[in-house]
């Protein structure tokens, strides 16, 4: 069997996960799924560009930031979706997680990481220009609708396939 090849999406980790104490950085997670970095969907957004970007942050920070990309996170009318973790210190100072949507502009990436920066969640202010980019968290996302024709492939009760 042949190794896997790296995915270019996924940076290797260059940092520890836990510091010697349990301690987790800030994180960013940002959503990869049907919508989010589709560029059918946006098709300004240079997506590998910021999923790039988020990497160079991430290997910047020795340890301070970590990225995750994930499938599908919900709110995909609010393509591109990314959640900003607290670190351990931040949830003890009462940050919670902070979800984002229409997160596309350059600009924007940059405010998240500025912001991760300064501490994140917990320990510092999100800049103003974020706020507009709240999102509440887990919004689900459209559940596709059944047509309703024929039984889908399944028998009926006491019926016979044929």
């Amino acid at each position: 069997m042949s190794p896997v090849p790296p995915r270019p999406d996924r940076a290797p980790i260059t940092g520890p996960l836990l510091s010697p104490r349990g301690e987790r950085p800030c994180s960013v997670v940002i959503c990869r799924g049907c919508c989010c970095g589709n560029t059918g969907k946006n098709p300004g957004t240079d997506h590998a560009d910021q999923l790039l970007r988020l990497r160079e942050a991430e290997v910047a920070s020795a340890g301070r930031l970590r990225i995750r990309v994930s499938d599908c996170l919900g709110p995909c009318g609010k393509a591109n979706v990314l959640v900003v973790n607290p670190s351990s210190e931040g949830r003890r100072r009462g940050g919670r997680p902070v979800w984002l949507g229409w997160v596309n502009a350059p600009e924007s990436t940059e405010e998240v990481l500025e912001w991760v920066a300064a501490g994140g969640p917990g320990l510092a202010e999100p800049p103003a220009a974020l706020s507009l980019h709240e999102v509440p968290p887990g919004d689900p996302a459209p559940t596709p609708k059944r047509s309703g024709r024929g039984t889908g492939g399944r028998r009926k009760r006491g019926g016979r396939r044929g």
